[in-house]
């Protein structure tokens, strides 16, 4: 009878539910180790986004010191204005194609072969634009502008404000961009003004100094919204251009004419 009861408590015993830390543990480990997995993706995804941006400013610095410091090429791209419409087609096209085409720019090589394109075609249009600007002035707009770069980028790294949910903002001062423009282009054929163009310019550098942060947090995807890491070469696509964009208006508002 001793062994009879000792048998039926045993039973009970492995028959009991197990406790919560127990029933958890095991999902518990496999969270962190998610979390381990997620942390390395995307730290791999960050560094292969700005080892291709650094490669790009690269280039396009390079371009634009080509245009502006060697008068033959200046002189050359000065009186062929043809050359910036093929660069402005080709810009646009590859730009349509990188942003529109999902499949297209995570497809390998084609998604290189067109970021490249859409590079050599942004560099030489900035550096079309810089060749009619003194050297002080394109040299004074690069140095802000990796100054505001290193910063912004700094900043959104290290801030708790979460820019990715301000696209709200964001929309409103690219409305009011939109307007600015339009009105700039019915203003000017009947004469230049300066205030009105000095008002555009200094809005395009906050706006895109915001765009900057909005998708560097983006990048690091520890904010409300995030990008996949499959699409970094979307990422270095916004990167780029609102880097870019930054210096264009910066050159706008600072920079004076070549005599």
């Amino acid at each position: 009878m001793a062994k009879g009861k000792v048998n039926a408590s045993s039973k009970t015993d492995s028959e009991c539910p197990p406790s919560y830390q127990e029933a958890t543990a095991g999902y518990e480990e496999m969270q962190a180790q998610f979390y381990w997995d997620d942390k390395a993706v995307r730290q791999i995804f960050i560094r292969k986004v700005y080892a291709i941006l650094m490669t790009q400013l690269f280039v396009t610095v390079g371009i634009v010191a080509l245009f502006t410091f060697c008068a033959p090429v200046r002189f050359f791209i000065q009186t062929h204005p043809g050359l910036y419409m093929l660069s402005y087609m080709t810009f646009f096209a590859t730009y349509i194609a990188l942003s529109c085409c999902g499949d297209l720019r995570r497809q390998f090589p084609w998604n290189l072969i067109l970021l490249v394109l859409f590079t050599l075609s942004m560099a030489c249009m900035m550096g079309f634009v810089s060749s009619f600007y003194n050297t002080k002035s394109v040299l004074l707009c690069l140095g802000i502008t990796a100054l505001v770069c290193l910063s912004v980028t700094i900043f959104s790294f290290q801030t708790k404000i979460d820019f990715t949910s301000c696209q709200g903002v964001l929309f409103v001062l690219c409305v009011v961009m939109l307007l600015c423009a339009i009105t700039l282009s019915i203003v000017v054929p009947f004469g230049y003004v300066p205030w009105l163009h000095a008002i555009y310019a200094v809005m395009g550098a906050i706006l895109f100094t915001l765009f900057l942060a909005f998708d560097t947090q983006l990048l690091i995807g520890n904010k409300r919204y995030t990008m996949s890491p499959e699409e970094y070469i979307f990422a270095t696509l916004n990167i780029y251009l609102d880097i870019v964009y930054l210096f264009s208006f910066l050159l706008q508002i600072m920079g004076g004419g070549r005599e």
